[in-house]
């Protein structure tokens, strides 16, 4: 009778053994893979990106994805060295699926992160920056990953996907230095065109808004029904919402006013309905 039980009980201490081995080596193996991964991989690839000089959302999403990147191999390679390679395929087999499915239902969720982080990148535009884009302006208050927010100049905030912004034209008047504004001034067929166009020219050079380098310039576009169009052209420093509209009133009012000083007309289109109204009498005749 004790033969039988002996026997169990070294089956049984072989099965622990075997477990616990096979418990050992995964510890191992994930340990191992992780602290090296933790150590070299994840620093290195932040390293890397600091080096290229991109948005710290950007390296903390990225570091976030590499962290990630570390435990699943740590798991992977656990399983490998424990002897459960073919669990580790089964396994890797279905989660493929399953994140192929979550990726055609998120598709415009991951677009716009993606397209997020290509705009943190190559810095279309910066926050503080004056944009526009689809008939829409305003000022970029904060750039997400997902989404931009923009405060337009009616005081209303607008949240935009980033991948309207980063798909479609967006204008970034306030990219560089110096901003041109144009201006079309319409004059009647018998004023002095160089007389005009004197005044256009004295007038963006004695306001202090506009650069006298490059200068101003004066072109005629335009012969319209009732009047030709003179388009002046100006540039401003610093440009900024603010100044661009202010610079253009003031400017467009002192040409207005020495137009109208100089006695020449600014014409607009008059419009004269003529025709008769024919009134037609009859008479029923009686049944």
């Amino acid at each position: 009778m004790m033969l039988p039980l002996q026997f169990g009980l070294t089956g049984l201490a072989a099965t622990a053994a075997g477990f616990l081995l096979t418990v050992l080596l995964f510890v191992v193996g994930f340990a191992a893979t992780l602290l090296v991964g933790k150590a070299v991989f994840v620093p290195g690839v932040d390293r890397a990106l600091a080096s290229r000089g991109l948005e710290e959302a950007v390296r903390s999403l990225t570091s976030s994805v590499a962290n990630a990147v570390v435990w699943v191999a740590a798991v992977a390679i656990g399983f490998t060295i424990a002897g459960y390679g073919a669990f580790l395929s089964a396994f890797a087999v279905f989660g493929g699926a399953i994140a192929l499915a979550i990726g055609f239902a998120a598709q415009d969720l991951l677009g716009n992160f993606v397209a997020g982080v290509f705009i943190l990148k190559d810095k279309p535009f910066e926050v503080g920056d004056w944009i526009e884009w689809n008939g829409n302006a305003g000022r970029v208050e904060d750039i997400d990953l997902r989404v931009s927010r923009v405060r337009t100049f009616d005081n209303e905030r607008v949240t935009v996907p980033n991948g309207d912004l980063a798909n479609n034209a967006v204008t970034n008047p306030v990219a560089y230095e110096t901003l041109r504004q144009k201006f079309v001034f319409g004059i009647g067929y018998e004023d002095d065109i160089a007389e005009a166009t004197d005044i256009i020219v004295e007038k963006a050079e004695a306001h202090e808004g506009i650069l006298d380098d490059p200068a101003p310039s004066v072109r005629v576009v335009e012969l319209g029904d009732s009047a030709v169009g003179l388009q002046s052209r100006w540039w401003i420093d610093e440009p900024d919402r603010g100044d661009f509209v202010r610079v253009r009133s003031e400017y467009v009012t002192d040409v207005k006013e020495a137009f109208d000083d100089a006695g020449i007309d600014m014409p607009y289109v008059h419009r004269q309905l003529t025709g008769s109204v024919e009134v037609v009498e009859s008479v029923a005749d009686d049944e």
